[in-house]
């Protein structure tokens, strides 16, 4: 998802070591990741919950991956650790990766496997399409093998041009293109900003827990304009643009899919096609959580080596 977003080679015996995959019970931890979203929508009571957050983990912890290296990537579930834990990206999370993290422990997954299926669950739990997904990552023993800082998708670059090829940067270094950034951005149909976190404020929509094609016909819709004022006061955060209640937002990286034609295509596809934006989705998501994960084939016929094959990866 978006910022206000080791080589494997590398890796020691020890960060190497494979989970035992063979204890998993993915039915199980499936059911304990959707029960945690439902919790936390019982106890927030605000129509907010998990959900939205789990989804986040699950891109940032895949989304660091760059192909023609071949670092990074959701393999060895790096982002427990200094540096990636304390990345600006990577703020507000802490929190949601302990409870991960939990569920891992107590139904045999690796930490890197739970951080992608949560996203993977949540998705599915709040009416969006099921998502390819298989066990088999292992964890790193410490973050010394993490990428760089800078490659997870920023928010705003200075332009609404300078903005679009950042985003083509970032996700063609991965292996998408442009129509996989317009389906992958359609996440921000969940969730909101939160200023203490990122700077910016406010949900894309209405209804933050429902997975849709919402966001799509919103960004139509609706007239952005540059935030100014916020509760009567001036607005001093980042640029953000808003409709015209003030309820909702936009980041730049969001207007920039208006701004050009080619993802504009792509974004009035969507919002005409909810059918399609979801089988998209659920393709470049499942690509995006697989990437990385090359190094764990361990001769090849595991689940993981059947989505890279069905990804071309």
């Amino acid at each position: 998802m978006f910022r206000g977003l080791s080589t494997l080679a590398r890796l020691t015996p020890a960060a190497l070591a494979a989970p035992a995959v063979a204890l998993c019970d993915e039915k199980s931890a499936r059911g304990a990741l959707a029960d945690l979203i439902d919790k936390s929508e019982a106890r927030r009571g605000d129509g907010t919950s998990l959900g939205p957050t789990m989804v986040r983990l699950a891109w940032h912890s895949a989304g660091t991956f760059c192909a023609k290296s071949g670092t990074g990537g959701s393999d060895g579930g790096r982002m427990k650790y200094c540096p990636e834990s304390a990345w600006g990206a990577n703020a507000g999370l802490a929190d949601v990766r302990a409870v991960v993290e939990k569920v891992a422990q107590d139904h045999g997954l690796s930490r890197a496997d739970a951080y992608t299926l949560a996203g993977v669950v949540a998705v599915a739990h709040m009416g969006g399409p099921e998502v390819p997904w298989a066990a088999g990552r292992s964890d790193a023993a410490d973050g010394s093998t993490s990428p760089p800082d800078g490659r997870l998708p920023d928010a705003d670059k200075g332009s609404l041009g300078g903005t679009v090829a950042h985003l083509r940067a970032i996700f063609y270094r991965m292996g998408f293109d442009d129509r996989d950034i317009v389906a992958l951005s359609g996440a921000h149909a969940l969730g909101r900003c939160h200023e203490e976190a990122s700077g910016y404020w406010g949900p894309w929509t209405f209804a933050e827990t429902t997975f849709s094609n919402e966001y799509f016909r919103l960004l139509l819709a609706e007239t952005w304009t540059l935030k100014t004022t916020h509760n009567g006061r001036k607005w001093k955060g980042p640029d953000q643009f808003e409709d015209s209640s003030g309820k909702l937002m936009m980041l730049p990286s969001d207007v920039a899919l208006l701004w050009d034609k080619t993802f504009r295509a792509y974004v009035i596809l969507y919002s005409k096609d909810e059918e399609q934006f979801f089988k998209d989705f659920s393709r470049a998501f499942g690509k995006l959580l697989a990437l990385g994960t090359k190094q764990n084939a361990g001769g090849g016929g595991g689940p993981l080596d059947g989505l890279r094959k069905l990804f071309g990866l």
